[in-house]
C-alpha cells in the first residue's frame, strides 16, 4: 500500500506560548501556514489536522482542512497521529508534520515519502541540516543528530555531539518524521526507553528497539515557532515574499 497521509498534530496548550496554533502570522493562523505548505506536497494523498481542541478544529474547518478529533490524554504528538493512523488503514505511509513550522518545505515532505516508498526495508525517516551558526549546537533546545556513512541515525542528543568542534559535523535535527504505518503503530506500544527518558527525545525509543532511522540531509531547514518572538521573526520573513506575489 503506497498511499501517504500527512498528519499535523495540534494542541492549544503550550507552556511558553498558549494558543500558538491559532496565533496570526502575516494575517493567517500559524497552523494554516503549515497546512497550506503540506497541501503543496505532491506526494501526500491526504492532509489531516489531528487535535483535541474544538477551537483549533473550528478554525481549521473554516479554511477547508480535514480534521480528526483525538483523545485529550495523549502524551505526545506521535501518540495523537497514531490514533488517527490506526483508523486510516488505506495509507501505508504516515508523515508526522510539526504544527509549529510554518515554513516547512513541501519538497522535503516529498523527498521523505519517495524514499519510504522506494526503500521497502526502510520503516522510519527524518531530516537534518548543518547549523547556520555552529555555536547554536551548545543549546539544549537544538536537537543534534550524528549519522553513519549511509546517513542513518547513530544518535540524537540535546548535548553538542560529536565532541569535535568541526562545524561540518554538527547537524541540526528537524522534527519531521515519516513512518510506515505498521512501524508507527508498533512504536506507540513500546515503553519509554532509558535513553529517551534521559534526553526527552522519543526518537531514541526507535533506535533502542533496533529501528533504522534514515536521515535526509538538506542544506538548510525551516525554523520552528516556540515563542511570540519566533512568530514575529517568521512574519518578518514572510512579508517580503507576500508583497512580491501581490505585485505580480
Amino acid at each position: 500500500m503506497s498511499k501517504a497521509v500527512g498528519i499535523i498534530p495540534a494542541r492549544w496548550g503550550s507552556t511558553r506560548f498558549p494558543g500558538k496554533a491559532l496565533h496570526l502570522i502575516a494575517g493567517k493562523p500559524l497552523l494554516q501556514h503549515v497546512w497550506e505548505r503540506c497541501q503543496r506536497a505532491g506526494s501526500l494523498d491526504q492532509v489531516i489536522i489531528a487535535t483535541d481542541d474544538f477551537r483549533i478544529a473550528e478554525a481549521a474547518f473554516d479554511w477547508g482542512a480535514e480534521v480528526a478529533m483525538t483523545s485529550p490524554n495523549h502524551a505526545s504528538g506521535t501518540d495523537r497521529i497514531a490514533e488517527v493512523a490506526a483508523k486510516a488503514k488505506q495509507f501505508g505511509f504516515i508523515v508526522n508534520i510539526q504544527g509549529d513550522e510554518p515554513l516547512i518545505d513541501p519538497k522535503l515532505i516529498d523527498r521523505l515519502v519517495r524514499k519510504l516508498q522506494r526503500d521497502r526495508k526502510l520503516e522510519m525517516i527524518t531530516a537534518a541540516h548543518p547549523f547556520s551558526d555552529p555555536g547554536d549546537a551548545a543549546s539544549p533546545h537544538q536537537v543534534k543528530v550524528v549519522v553513519n556513512r549511509n546517513s542513518d541515525a547513530l544518535y540524537f542528543s540535546r548535548a553538542a555531539i560529536p565532541a569535535s568542534r568541526h562545524p561540518r559535523l554538527y547537524l541540526r535535527h528537524q522534527g519531521i518524521y515519516g513512518y510506515t504505518r505498521d512501524l508507527l503503530l508498533r512504536f506507540v506500544r513500546w515503553k519509554m526507553s532509558p535513553l529517551e527518558r534521559a534526553e526527552s527525545l522519543e526518537q531514541l525509543r526507535a533506535l533502542e528497539n533496533s529501528v533504522r532511522i534514515h536521515v535526509l540531509i538538506t542544506k538548510t531547514g525551516s525554523p520552528g515557532v516556540d515563542t511570540p518572538e519566533d512568530a514575529a521573526a517568521v512574519a518578518a520573513s514572510i512579508a517580503p515574499a507576500a508583497r512580491k506575489r501581490s505585485r505580480r
